[in-house]
């Protein structure tokens, strides 16, 4: 019963996450992950076909996304370190 809660609470925390703002999201994707995947596995939760089909969902959707946010970044700081450059000259 105890994982079955876990796994519960970790689908509706990676549901609500999945409604934060971009920067938001990156950050508690990391803890959510430090939280449910360095100390097991995925294959330890404990749900039902329909959750799992969500929690698999949300899964890759925020893989996804994490992609998509790592380039944004690296743009970024690209745009810094050159408008850095263009300040020191």
């Amino acid at each position: 019963m105890e994982r079955r809660n876990r796994s519960i609470k970790a689908l509706s925390e990676l549901n609500y996450i999945d409604s934060l703002d971009s920067f938001e999201k990156a950050d508690a994707l990391v803890i959510w992950c430090q939280d449910y995947l360095i100390t097991s596995k995925i294959e330890d939760f404990d749900l039902e076909l329909e959750d799992l089909k969500r929690l698999e969902e949300l899964f890759y959707k925020n893989l996804d996304f994490l992609k998509a946010h790592k380039e944004y970044t690296k743009d970024e700081l690209q745009n810094l370190r050159k408008m850095k450059r263009f300040l020191k000259n």
